[in-house]
């Protein structure tokens, strides 16, 4: 470890994942004692196919609305997307990792099923309400729920 207040921070571990083999899947970015991060990675990155900002905008407000809501939304502390436009975030506290992936699995389908508004599109509860569509959404949630397999035995990154 690196003496903060000389030179350089030290790398945070997911600039240490070789990206070059990320798949669509989920993964267990980071463990911080009782609190799980979870890599929600809907697309191969560098591969030049990104979420656009009204898709990603869409599944932040949609899933989060719906997880925070489930038998584990009690745990859900954070549900965001990644700046690389290619997943998203999802912290939970003290959780079985083979749940949080029901959960996730659970929450896509909900999402695919949403019918109206989406949830917080209004200029009082959103600061750029505008950029905001149901069918961009559920079509990132769809694809990403046809990639997952029905169950999930390994959370690690993949090394090739």
């Amino acid at each position: 470890m690196q003496d903060k207040s000389k030179g350089a921070p030290e790398r945070i571990a997911s600039f240490e994942v070789d990206h070059d083999y990320i798949t669509p899947g989920v993964y267990l970015s980071r463990i911080d004692g009782d609190v799980l991060t979870y890599d929600l990675r809907t697309r191969r990155p560098n591969a030049g196919d990104y979420m656009d900002n009204v898709t990603m905008h869409t599944v932040e407000h949609l899933f989060a609305t719906y997880v925070r809501s489930s038998r584990i939304g009690d745990r859900v502390l954070y549900f965001g997307p990644m700046g690389c436009r290619t997943g998203f975030y999802l912290l939970v506290r003290d959780e079985k990792p083979e749940e949080v992936y029901r959960v996730i699995r659970e929450t896509l389908m909900q999402i695919i099923s949403h019918r109206g508004e989406v949830f917080g599109a209004s200029r009082k509860e959103c600061g750029n309400y505008l950029e905001l569509d149901l069918a961009s959404g559920v079509r990132e949630c769809r694809a990403y729920l046809d990639a997952l397999p029905d169950e999930k035995s390994d959370f690690s990154y993949p090394k090739e």
